[in-house]
């Protein structure tokens, strides 16, 4: 009987293997010449990618503040998830991006020291596209992220619409000029060296989403679809708030989704999902 059940248990266990065909690598790297050393980055790339000759769609999928480009695989739990929607059917099968960010914030520093915006549009981007089987229009990339991510996705779907057909921020770090002259709290360093002195600077201002919202051409409204994704009780929920009333004010079409939880990775890993379906059916659109 042990035997028999033995036998059983490893065949379930090689059944359930076979399900999941999709390679993550977890130590790749690029060379960055803006930067100045190397981008280090993770790959998940789907079943069949190996057997088949196909190109995919690519998301990058961007991690936040205190975290680095392994987050989305060790907390996140992105292959697990990516690979049960996917079977499923709810999401389409892609190639899953995530960068090395370091505190950058995604942005090109004041002072210039820091291009790590350049290097992402400029160097990761075509990098990604010459060495794997990537889509190369814009109707088949998208961009998301948690917190420090969110912001960044944000930043790049709204300033590069003609590179990004989805955003879907998560937790996104957005923050009202009230909230940060009001000391800009734990971030007033770390935003004075990447925003310049004062915090609530010209440059801040040309990489605020809430300004960028602000000014967006009306020709561009709708070439980005939106998801923003907010816990209740998260203590950014004012700017998340602020962003959906300035975009229903510009009549920017978006979706905007407030669940029960806070800037916590338990609420991540229930929001990856509803973010793969969705950038997905922006695939299958095109």
């Amino acid at each position: 009987m042990k035997k028999l059940t033995l036998f059983f248990a490893v065949g379930l266990l090689l059944f359930l293997n076979s399900l999941s065909a999709s390679t993550l690598k977890q130590e790749c790297a690029m060379t960055s010449r803006i930067l100045g050393h190397e981008v280090k980055y993770a790959l998940y790339l789907p079943d069949g990618y190996t057997e088949s000759d196909r190109d995919y769609p690519v998301l990058y999928l961007l991690h936040g503040l205190g975290n680095d480009y392994r987050a989305w695989i060790q907390q996140g739990e992105v292959q697990t998830v990516a690979d049960r929607e996917i079977r499923s059917g709810r999401a389409a099968p892609m190639i899953i991006v995530m960068p090395e960010a370091g505190q950058s914030w995604y942005v090109n520093s004041y002072d210039g020291k820091t291009r790590y915006e350049d290097m992402f549009v400029r160097e990761l981007i075509p990098h990604i596209e010459q060495t794997c089987r990537a889509r190369t229009e814009k109707t088949f990339r998208a961009v998301a992220g948690l917190s420090m991510g969110g912001y960044g996705s944000l930043l790049y779907a709204i300033r590069y619409p003609d590179l990004f057909a989805a955003c879907c921020p998560m937790s996104a770090a957005v923050f009202t000029d009230g909230e940060l002259e009001n000391g800009g709290g734990p971030f007033a360093d770390l935003f004075a060296g990447l925003f310049g002195p004062g915090v609530t600077t010209d440059h801040w201002r040309r990489n605020s989403v809430l300004e960028l919202v602000r000014s967006m051409p009306d020709d561009q409204r709708g070439a980005v679809q939106f998801r923003i994704d907010c816990g209740d009780d998260d203590f950014l929920y004012r700017g998340n708030s602020m962003l959906h009333i300035l975009m229903r004010e510009r009549n920017i079409p978006h979706e905007y989704r407030v669940r029960d939880g806070g800037h916590t990775w338990t609420y991540w890993r229930e929001s990856l999902p509803a973010a793969l379906a969705f950038v997905s059916r922006s695939f299958r659109l095109s």
